[in-house]
């Protein structure tokens, strides 16, 4: 995938929007527009790009910003260049990225944070979802537009809450796999990739679930049974100590941090992207956001235990707001480097609402042993699902797969945490032009 820039310059308020493809760059009148994504629905956005540039390009298209960004669904980013003007727009649940910045002479919106570095803008931020935003010589204009708002809880049986969530997970799903043939899913045997593959199977879609690890852990055999449960094929790659240490400099690169944990996690993320790809499948569906909608940490447990429902509620809402950056983006980036394209059923703005209204007891118990995510366990259920998977205990991928006892084997070699790693790793991949 390209990468997209749109610069102001601060000195003559002149414009550029330089995107390195040009299938979803259009030029209408004074001004240029890059739209990167997709749209789901409604469904006549869905293939027709031309309708989407239309209606941004409306007289006003601040307003026709805001309009387009309140009534569609979907994944995607858009900018547009006018004259002395940039206005850009972000899906609300943040899954395509986006980032801005300003030094002493440009204001800037790019694809990838490494496009505003390159431009001399160090500090760098995450455009926030939900938002349509304008930069000028003034400086940046945010305004709220589609985004998720902390409130009450609404009182809820679990087999109502369980009941309206496989209706906007069927929803989700269909619109995310609706026009392809084959899908791949990244599949760990767990409850959220099995709940995804499931319901993507009675799309009468493909599905093709792809599994990775490190040699010799238990959770390889449990993806088998889980697959087999399924009745859906299963591709199982496995892999060494020396091919994480091969791959985690790409990686680094690739997510633009320097954060051990989601480097830990990007790992067996970008091998499944990569076997997505070299299995000649251009989508691939994963289950991201399902632990911070339902509950799926043990530290949400540990909070509730520690300082009651009101606190914990709070840490879940905060955690959804922020999973663009905590998730969402890094997984972008990695199946778009490898030209895949990354689809999030739990990523849907609908669900993440219907989620933030739920009260903290349909998602977790106020018990240390608490199973987690139950209203999602009892769609399963419902659904059809066996019980190996429906009871099957959270683990992090991480530690599922191996990753992170590798990752710290690979350090200690290097006489060095694996933060300390992981940080040279960064700065050596962000110093090459």
């Amino acid at each position: 995938m390209g990468t997209t820039i749109a610069m102001l310059n601060k000195q003559n308020g002149n414009t550029t929007l330089s995107p390195q493809y040009e299938q979803r760059c259009v030029s209408s009148g004074d001004a240029k527009l890059v739209f990167d994504g997709r749209i789901y629905a409604p469904t006549s956005y869905t293939s027709d790009i031309e309708a989407i540039i239309n209606k941004l390009q409306q007289s006003d298209r601040f307003k026709a910003s805001e309009a387009f960004l309140g009534e569609v669904e979907g994944d995607f980013a858009f900018i547009i260049a006018e004259p002395e003007r940039i206005i850009a727009g972000r899906d609300p649940v943040g899954v395509q990225p986006l980032y801005y910045g300003e030094n002493q002479s440009i204001v800037a919106f790019g694809s990838n944070r490494k496009a505003l570095w390159n431009l001399g803008i160090n500090e760098v931020y995450s455009f926030p979802p939900g938002q349509v935003g304008l930069v000028s010589r003034k400086g940046f204009e945010f305004k709220p537009v589609k985004t998720l708002v902390y409130s009450e809880p609404k009182q809820v049986t679990m087999q109502e809450a369980a009941e309206k969530l496989q209706e906007l997970l069927e929803q989700a799903v269909r619109s995310r796999v609706a026009g392809v043939e084959d899908v791949a899913v990244a599949f760990s045997g767990g409850l959220d990739s099995s709940v995804v593959a499931f319901l993507t199977k009675k799309c009468q879609v493909n599905v093709h679930l792809i599994h990775v690890s490190l040699e010799n852990q238990p959770e390889t055999e449990e993806a088998k049974k889980a697959a087999d449960a399924l009745g859906l094929p299963l591709q199982v790659h496995l892999f060494r100590e020396e091919d994480v240490e091969n791959v985690v400099p790409k990686v680094v690169k690739v997510i633009e941090e320097a954060d051990p944990v989601k480097t830990s996690i990007a790992v067996p993320f970008y091998w499944a992207a990569e076997k997505t790809a070299a299995s000649g499948f251009n989508v691939m569906l994963a289950g991201q956001g399902a632990d911070e909608l339902f509950g799926g940490y043990q530290r949400y447990v540990n909070e509730y235990l520690l300082h009651g429902e009101e606190k914990v509620r709070k840490t879940m809402f905060d955690d959804v707001v922020g999973i663009h950056e905590s998730n969402l983006e890094r997984d972008m980036k990695i199946c778009s480097f490898h030209n895949v394209e990354l689809r999030v059923p739990f990523g849907s703005y609908q669900i993440a609402e219907f989620a933030m209204a739920l009260p903290v007891e349909l998602k977790i118990e106020r018990r240390a042993d608490t199973l987690r995510k139950l209203v999602l366990r009892k769609t399963a259920e419902n659904m059809g699902l066996p019980l190996s998977v429906t009871e099957k205990t959270k683990k992090a991928v991480q530690y599922s797969t191996g990753i992170n006892n590798a990752l710290k084997k690979i350090a200690k070699k290097q006489k060095a945490t694996l933060a300390e790693y992981v940080k040279k790793l960064f700065l050596d991949q962000t110093n090459q032009k």
